[in-house]
């Protein structure tokens, strides 16, 4: 410490120097307004740390210098909204425990959209059980109406396949169960023109029937303890774990259904969060209850934690989200709300207008300048009719 102090002079005009550059006296709001500068003006647009730290060093120095430009850039409320994430998923797998027997726990899926059949048929229900993988194929109506169909072979006669297309799923070798569902759920598989044999008395009428049928279900039970455990294995490798506590602030993910062209990259500014919102309780390893405002009262308000961002500082002026008009499933479309200057560019040939324009999901703090021409190309009657 002492030897590097051994830089330090004072110049003519009475100012300290470190080197060739210019010591910071530690005064926080002077060191705040130099950050702010070479962060957030419209000369910079919100460098990383390293890049900032190496521009300032060529003119500045203050002791843990470094340190107070890493800290300052990663609570930066834009940078956390806007910048990409470089991190895994966050997140670890958590397998649903396996069922002690048959058809205590299912799963469902709906497969919708499908060509009405003679009999009104546009879907189907799948109901699959969760120990044996079994699988029951039913076909229902949806609610919405689908009035235009195209009327092929194949619109007609589809709901009535689905008896063989479920015996040929429930006949077919499951690998998590190393064997056929049929096989799991009831002793053996179905008998099929490939697979004729008869099979014996000893085999049919044996003694040892509930016994077999019990290390059956040991069996099935250990193979998708093992298959979830190997899932887990492989998903974890690509997740990283995050826990947050009660009444912490964190960013909400969500996504732009219709990006900008600015400076050459669709979508460049749109935010990848909003936010911060308060954590109000933990609904299981990995989800979390937020407080959203009225106006979000649509979106359900449990996330999982990969959809979140902790807040390390939370601003002083939050942005009104009430703005960004998000959908139910976290989709937003930006638009030019409001013009905060104008300024013009002369070249060789002609003089191009520029707008400072304030965008539908940002700050006027994000304000960005556009082209007088873009604007009118891709919104046309936002500009004022007096523009030249």
């Amino acid at each position: 410490m002492l030897s590097r102090f051994r830089w330090l002079r004072t110049g003519r005009d009475r100012v300290l120097w470190f080197k060739n550059r210019l010591v910071v006296p530690k005064d926080m709001e002077l060191r705040k307004k130099i950050l702010d500068e070479a962060h957030t003006s419209m000369f910079t647009l919100h460098p990383g740390s390293n890049k900032m730290y190496l521009d300032l060093k060529q003119k500045f120095w203050w002791t843990r210098m470094k340190r107070e430009i890493a800290k300052y850039v990663s609570e930066c409320d834009v940078c956390q909204r806007v910048k990409a994430d470089h991190l895994k998923p966050a997140g670890m797998l958590q397998p649903l425990a396996v069922p002690a027997w048959k058809w205590e726990d299912i799963h469902m899926d709906f497969i919708v959209g499908l060509p009405r059949t003679q009999k009104g048929y546009d879907s189907i229900w799948v109901i699959i059980d969760r120990f044996t993988k079994s699988a029951h194929f039913i076909p229902v109506k949806t609610t919405y109406r689908a009035k235009q169909y195209a009327e092929l072979y194949i619109s007609r006669i589809w709901d009535e396949c689905l008896p063989l297309a479920e015996f040929a799923y429930n006949n077919s070798y499951q690998k998590s169960l190393d064997m056929a569902p049929f096989e799991a759920l009831y002793g053996r598989r179905c008998r099929t023109p490939l697979n004729w044999s008869e099979p014996g008395e000893r085999v049919t009428f044996g003694p040892d029937l509930v016994t077999q049928a019990e290390e059956q279900v040991r069996f099935i039970h250990s193979n998708l303890k093992r298959a979830q455990s190997r899932q887990k294995s492989y998903s974890d490798k690509r997740r990283r774990p995050l826990v947050f506590e009660k009444d912490d602030h964190v960013y909400l993910k969500v996504s732009p259904m219709k990006g900008v062209h600015r400076f050459g990259v669709k979508g460049k500014l749109a935010p990848r969060y909003v936010g911060p919102f308060k954590i109000t309780e933990q609904c299981g390893p990995v989800a979390y209850r937020l407080e959203l405002p009225p106006h979000l009262a649509a979106v359900h308000d449990v996330f999982h934690v990969s959809q979140l961002k902790k807040c390390l500082r939370v601003p002083e002026e939050v942005i009104d989200t009430s703005q960004i008009q998000i959908q139910p499933d976290l989709t937003y479309e930006e638009k030019p709300i409001k013009i905060l200057d104008q300024k013009q560019r002369a070249t060789r040939r002609r003089t191009i207008n520029f707008y400072k324009v304030q965008w539908s999901n940002h700050s006027e703090e994000e304000a960005t300048w556009e082209q007088e021409e873009f604007l009118q190309t891709k919104y046309p009657g936002f500009l004022p009719s007096t523009s030249n």
